[in-house]
């Protein structure tokens, strides 16, 4: 509910997840991105720190989850290209526990959910609850 948001998305995403960045950056999230989504975002009007991609040197996307620097990571699969380096990283969100999304549409539900549990509208209920309301 708090903290970095890794955003690394390939570019038939990269316009989906304007709105996600900006309403994580509203929410007072830090952005972290690497090179090319970061690029996409500053020519939108969103700030975003540069982190680099695994295969591109040290410190980079996966030494930051390792140390805690991410809370939240947003990942898109971008084929063969850099499978490997999509691997490492869902690898180390496991392994350090730091929630992943790897579609625009989740990355959009997931931020409109802090949205609405910080408002307080967040509130659990089972469905047969929902449906008791129906009149």
């Amino acid at each position: 509910t708090e903290g970095t948001v890794l955003i690394t998305v390939t570019d038939r995403d990269k316009n989906a997840i304007v709105e996600v960045a900006k309403k994580f950056n509203q929410l007072g999230f830090s952005l972290l991105c690497t090179g090319g989504t970061a690029v996409f975002l500053e020519d939108k009007g969103i700030e975003a720190g540069v982190i680099k991609k695994f295969h591109e040197g040290r410190p980079n996307i996966v030494d930051a989850i390792k140390n805690g620097e991410v809370q939240l990571l947003i990942n898109t699969p971008s084929g063969k290209t850099s499978a490997e380096d999509d691997a490492y990283i869902r690898k180390a969100a496991i392994k350090h526990k730091v929630p992943f999304i790897t579609t625009a549409t989740a990355a959009l539900a997931a931020v409109r959910g802090i949205e609405e549990q910080r408002q307080d509208r967040g509130a659990v209920r089972s469905l047969q609850d929902y449906h008791g309301d129906i009149k």
